[in-house]
């Protein structure tokens, strides 16, 4: 086959200004193939590369994007086209605004009402899901579930609930609330552009409300009522010291006359050892100080107080002369375990030193030195890491985190357990779950750098009335500008954006923060990939396979096998990726049964948001593996019905509401 035949091989791809390289010029005349072959192709290696997990999605959709244009799939001058897109541009908008609301307070205040729920667990189920439903329809919903996280978490220790109860639900529900609007969800986005693209015109703010309420309304009904009951129960994970284990490890070393260490300061013993283990505080005279503020030298007779284990003690015992005095006793376990808990109750903690029973002088000192020792500005706080983390593969010496972000990590826990591995070797994973210390003034700005969520510590800032007011109000005239084709969904949202960023509803720092780069990355490359998907006649072979499927069947078979297809679809790619990919299939099976498109792309948008089956599917579903202590396979129990339900009541109610 030459080069010439292989340009116009493949059904759609005549006048589509697809050209395939030159393989006869190369000599490669046998690795000639169609368009829509090499489409296949690469979107292949894509999804297998999403599902490997081994790069992050972002590079993986670039990578995709490269190869079809070296492939001849997308032109050279339109591979970053992406980046322009109006459905990129109002993902990017809608979380800098979603970052205002919070910044600004508006949801604080409701999750502050939340907090006063009482111990019902049915109650409970009903306010977290319930809020985050309303929510995740006017904000980007993985930032809705971020906000609620720390206030499930404080809800279950308050009232000894397991979190696996409530935070499976709380992202699930998340995802149920973006259905009903069109920013409340990237897909949602992306199907009311492709709309504009193929008709003229896009689908409107409250075009998806109708049926993504109903359909909203009936998953968290099922969630409340039968649902959490198919979470697996997890004990032992409602409080910090359970998960972490850490009173077991909390072990004294002093400073004797002949150790190494005397004379260093904590980072110089640090460089010394080679090694990550967090010195949590250092005695002196009776007065301790938080260890990320000690800056200066070791003297005789301090006692550090630090997390190890016996490997780590044999090391300091042998590296720089620190000697264990003895393991804490059981009043200042106590003591640490309620700091660790956050209970502003524990002002201040005993120190006791300990020795042989039979020494008359080392049991004077120790009872000499059962005085008060200042915790002032000790503070350990959890966070979970975030999809978006730049900690993600990275380890405690690459990210400099004392050195850079004023941190310390005492311990990680993965999967509900805590990981037993030296900190040093630990790379961290999306979903990982931290216990930190560091600056009381410091600590929420470098979570938020690193991409970490705090958990349970997390306080409730109210905002400022006026900012709050501001924030709303440009939220509702950018709603109005789009409800009455004033402006486009893109312009009204950039325009909010920006005006919240200029009166200081938002600062420019956190508001560039607030993007999030994979995200847009990954949109700005599948977009000229999906296209090419349409532009090869793939989209088309795949429409004509499901078409000839359901030639004997009415079509709403049809239209249920394509809404099974593109569910299964969101639970192994990003949902974006997802509905970009899905879209043009819909299209030419509207086209082949001689439809109206709407009810095949509003099964598109709904399903592709229907991430419950897999904890990679979706970015609210990885951020609770960790807190939750779930494993990969609880997420389908609960999953796998609700989708039924959701299907279910979607289809019936979609072409309702939009006729074939």
């Amino acid at each position: 086959m030459s080069a010439e035949e292989m340009s116009v091989e493949g059904s759609g791809a005549e006048g589509s200004g697809v050209e395939s390289l030159n393989l006869e010029a190369l000599g490669l005349e046998w690795l000639a193939l169609s368009p829509s072959t090499l489409v296949f192709i690469v979107l292949g290696l894509t999804l297998v590369a999403f599902i490997w997990g081994r790069f992050r999605y972002d590079l993986v959709a670039l990578a995709a994007l490269l190869g079809s244009v070296m492939l001849g799939l997308v032109p050279a001058e339109n591979a970053f086209t992406g980046f322009g897109h109006p459905a990129v541009i109002t993902v990017a908008a809608v979380l800098v605004l979603s970052r205002g609301f919070e910044r600004s307070g508006v949801v604080d205040i409701i999750a502050h009402q939340v907090l006063k729920v009482g111990e019902n667990l049915l109650l409970q189920l009903l306010v977290l899901v319930g809020t985050v439903v309303l929510l995740s329809g006017v904000m980007n919903n993985v930032g809705a579930l971020a906000l609620l996280l720390p206030v499930a978490m404080r809800l279950a220790r308050e009232h000894n609930t397991s979190p696996s109860l409530l935070l499976m639900p709380l992202a699930f529900g998340s995802l149920l609330g973006g259905l009903t609007t069109l920013i409340g969800t990237p897909p949602n986005i992306i199907i009311s552009s492709y709309r504009r693209d193929v008709t003229g015109e896009a689908f409107s703010m409250f075009s998806f409300a109708p049926v993504g309420i109903a359909v909203a309304l009936a998953g968290l009904a099922f969630i409340v009522l039968i649902g959490w009951r198919l979470t697996p129960k997890r004990s032992g994970q409602a409080s910090t010291d359970e998960m972490f284990d850490t009173a077991n490890y909390l072990v004294e070393l002093k400073v004797s006359e002949e150790s190494k260490a005397k004379g260093l300061t904590l980072q110089q013993l640090r460089d010394e050892l080679d090694e990550t283990i967090p010195v949590l505080a250092v005695v002196r005279d009776d007065n301790r100080r938080a260890g990320y503020n000690f800056h200066g030298a070791l003297e005789e007779g301090d006692i550090l107080l630090l997390e190890a284990g016996p490997d780590e003690l044999q090391m300091l015992e042998d590296k720089v002369g620190l000697s264990a005095i003895a393991e804490l006793d059981e009043e200042l376990e106590e003591e640490l375990e309620e700091e660790l808990q956050g209970d502003p109750e524990a002002e201040g903690v005993e120190h006791q030193k300990s020795g042989n029973d039979t020494d008359g002088a080392k049991k004077k000192e120790a009872e000499q030195g059962q005085q008060p020792v200042d915790t002032e500005g000790l503070q350990l706080i959890e966070a979970v890491v975030r999809n978006d983390s730049m900690m993600i593969n990275r380890s405690v010496r690459q990210l400099r985190l004392n050195h850079q972000f004023g941190l310390h990590l005492v311990a990680v826990a993965r999967d509900g357990g805590r990981l037993k591995q030296r900190l040093r070797d630990i790379r961290f994973k999306n979903g990982d779950v931290l216990l930190l210390q560091g600056s009381e003034n410091e600590i929420s700005d470098s979570l938020a750098s690193l991409g970490c969520l705090p958990l349970a510590s997390r306080e409730l800032h109210l905002g400022q009335p006026r900012k709050l007011a501001m924030s709303i109000a440009i939220f509702a005239l950018a709603i109005v500008a789009m409800l009455f084709d004033l402006l486009p969904a893109a312009v009204a949202m950039s325009t909010a954006a920006l005006i919240s960023l200029l009166i200081g509803v938002l600062p420019l720092r956190e508001g560039y923060q607030a993007i999030d780069g994979p995200v847009i990355v990954l949109l700005a490359a599948m977009i000229p990939v999906g296209e090419a998907l349409e532009t090869s006649g793939g989209a088309d072979l795949i429409a004509n396979a499901l078409l000839r499927f359901g030639s004997d069947w009415p079509v709403v078979v049809t239209m249920v096998g394509l809404f099974i297809l593109s569910m299964l679809l969101s639970n192994v790619v990003n949902n974006a990726a997802a509905a970009l990919l899905m879209a043009p299939i819909a299209v030419s099976l509207a086209n082949g049964f001689d439809v109206s498109l709407d009810p095949f792309l509003m099964i598109v948008a709904v399903s592709a948001s229907c991430a419950f089956l897999t904890p990679i599917g979706h970015q609210s579903n990885t951020l609770v593996l960790g807190p939750g202590g779930y494993r990969f396979g609880d997420y389908w129990k609960l999953g796998l019905p609700l989708s039924l339900v959701v299907l279910a009541v979607a289809i019936p109610l979609i072409l309702l509401v939009w006729p074939l």
